[in-house]
């Protein structure tokens, strides 16, 4: 072969070579925008979408805030949302981080645990977390010592970082506010879309109770904020990218919810109620102005982190209905001077026995010849079973309407609030209560009698009891007790405006001398009735006693109550207080309580106001 032919078959041979990889080249590249460009369905369980595995052979993401509003009290100070530095780690390898340098033992030392401790939590880590001590919930707050000591160190995947905290160390939870939960069912209900377009998990936290839940939507915000660091896809740092901080970078997000709760105030209640032993109840305070909820205590408490622990109660016994027992004589009375079937003057003997239905008064022997007046001062069942029997089911249920007691009375809006497109109800599980179970007949003097007293199927809970006074303080004007004043956006711009309003009944408005009358009477109670044990204290009030026969697995118990109001002279607040489930013989704990929560409250109003 020819020198010339020699070479022609050297270049054929190198042009098929080259053909033969530009054509692998461009099957390559074929491949490459086919698996970029067109979905397919995943072969297997196994499988996944190829652009996610790439990023996460790569960046190992924690989120720092999750992007949900807070919530505030009256004066601004905040509820929920406590951000602090806290150490984050990132899973590496072992040789990667430098687990057995100089600095892993100054590492130990500064978070005060043993270096195996520390360095087994590390080894097991299969996702980012932030560090926790033993039997902490949240992530560790670190000191100020313990900043300035780490950062003198240098380990790989190991930073401090700011972590928004949704529940603050110094948090007692709060029904009122409620709490979250993973609950992927009902996150595929109501955020089908936020799914769908992957602005949230299956694993994400929604409201569960409270505030939590009737906000919920509102809550969530537009994303978290989150950090990623770098490896590659055998979880070895990638030396020079370090750490990306993702966030929604909204001015308007996330939100912030101005309650009428005054945190001092809630707090210094819910201290002083467990100090006084109140295990199963609840307590409200309003302001007696306007009917805003200043205070929401419920009991047992609630434990966010272990929602069903022994001694914890998930539910609001603030809003739950109980059977009232005495302070129900306000509404008989009310019915009663509304039918105009006796006055404040009538005169009633009380021998100590009813005669009927086996019905008989709490004071052995009786009250004796009293008025009506004297009757609820003292609360003479044998006077209110008289009047109540007066009274058909009818009167005794208008009357209570009239008066916001068997509805839910909590601030509600029937047409859908813009941000929401739906209507709200900001006390979302509240109960109505009830006076009667079903159609009863409109003279049945026994349903009448023990219905009058409150008993039998009478059912209302301590939000109305305490709103029922408010009421009555405003010549028998309903109004809707709220929790949220307004909603802001994060750069202080408001979003929306949630206006005191009022709850009209369809039956009308008792007359203004029907309030007065009973306001007398709250007076009398502890003056000259059933509350003369508090009649000392740093403010002269008023109110109403009650206990409740109930039953308790088969057990006979009493609900104690007492509702009222304080000052006499000027009302600044309006306070319910329950305590569920008490011995039979036992003291009424409630009226002790209702008087310990007064002084409370004259000693947070300025000097002006403590008379």
């Amino acid at each position: 072969m020819s020198t010339k032919e020699r070479r022609m078959e050297r270049n054929r041979r190198v042009f098929v070579v080259l053909l033969a990889m530009s054509f692998i080249i461009l099957l390559l590249m074929f491949r490459l925008a086919w698996l970029q460009l067109i979905p397919a369905a995943p072969a297997s369980a196994r499988s996944a979408d190829w652009k996610r595995e790439a990023v996460a052979q790569r960046e190992r993401g924690l989120v720092l805030d999750s992007g949900r509003g807070d919530f505030l009290d009256r004066n601004g100070e905040s509820i929920t949302g406590e951000t602090y530095k806290a150490l984050a780690v990132f899973p590496l390898q072992a040789h990667s981080r430098g687990l057995h340098s100089a600095d892993f033992a100054g590492l130990a030392h500064a978070l005060n645990c043993s270096e195996k401790t520390l360095e087994e939590w590390m080894r097991g880590l299969r996702e980012p977390a932030f560090w926790q001590a033993k039997d902490e919930r949240s992530p560790h707050k670190l000191s100020d010592k313990q900043i300035r000591a780490l950062s003198k160190l240098h380990l790989s995947g190991v930073r401090v970082l700011p972590y928004r905290n949704r529940y603050p160390s110094s948090f007692d939870p709060k029904h009122v506010i409620g709490y979250l939960s993973q609950h992927p069912e009902l996150l595929r209900t109501k955020f089908r879309h936020e799914l769908s377009s992957r602005t949230m998990t299956v694993t994400d936290l929604i409201g569960g109770a409270g505030l939590e839940q009737s906000l919920d939507r509102l809550l969530h915000g537009t994303g978290p904020t989150s950090v990623s660091y770098f490896t590659d896809g055998s979880d070895k740092p990638l030396n020079g990218l370090d750490m990306r901080l993702t966030s929604p970078n909204n001015p308007y997000y996330p939100l912030k919810v101005m309650t009428t709760l005054d945190l001092s105030i809630q707090n210094a209640i819910e201290a002083y109620v467990d100090q006084q032993g109140l295990k199963e109840g609840a307590v409200v305070v309003l302001d007696a102005h306007n009917g805003d909820i200043v205070a929401m205590v419920s009991r047992p408490h609630l434990a966010v982190y272990s929602l069903h622990s022994e001694g914890s109660d998930v539910a609001n016994h603030a809003i739950r209905a109980a059977t009232p027992g005495s302070i129900f004589k306000l509404i008989t009375e009310a019915a009663a001077l509304e039918a105009k079937v006796t006055d404040e003057q009538e005169t009633f003997i009380c021998n100590g026995v009813y005669g009927r239905y086996g019905l008989h008064c709490w004071k052995q022997g009786g009250h004796g010849k009293l008025t009506l007046r004297e009757a609820l001062a003292n609360s003479c069942n044998v006077t209110f079973a008289a009047v109540a029997e007066r009274l058909t089911t009818e009167q005794l249920r208008r009357t209570a309407d009239q008066l916001g007691i068997g509805r839910k009375i909590g601030w509600s809006t029937e047409e859908a609030l813009a941000p929401l497109g739906k209507p709200l109800r900001l006390i979302g599980d509240e109960e109505a209560g009830q006076l009667f179970v079903g159609s009863p007949r409109s003279r049945d003097g026994g349903l009448l009698a023990q219905t009058g007293i409150g008993q039998r199927d009478v059912r209302l809970s301590p939000l109305q009891a305490a709103n029922l006074v408010v009421s009555l303080l405003h010549d028998g004007r309903v109004a809707e007790p709220r929790l949220v004043s307004e909603i802001r956006y994060a750069n202080g711009q408001r979003m929306i405006a949630l206006p005191r309003q009022y709850a009209p009944s369809p039956y009308g408005q008792i007359a203004p001398a029907t309030a007065a009358a009973l306001v007398r009477g709250m007076e009398a109670v502890v003056t000259a009735g059933t509350g003369r044990s508090i009649y000392e204290g740093k403010w002269a009030v008023a109110g109403k006693s009650g206990t409740a026969e109930t039953l308790l697995a088969g057990q006979a118990r009493n609900n104690q109550w007492f509702t009222g109001y304080g000052p006499v002279k000027a009302p600044r607040y309006v306070v319910t207080v329950l305590s569920e489930n008490r011995s039979t013989h036992s003291a009424n704990q409630a009226t002790a309580v209702f008087r310990g929560i007064m002084d409370l409250l004259a000693d947070s109003e300025p000097a002006q106001h403590r008379k």
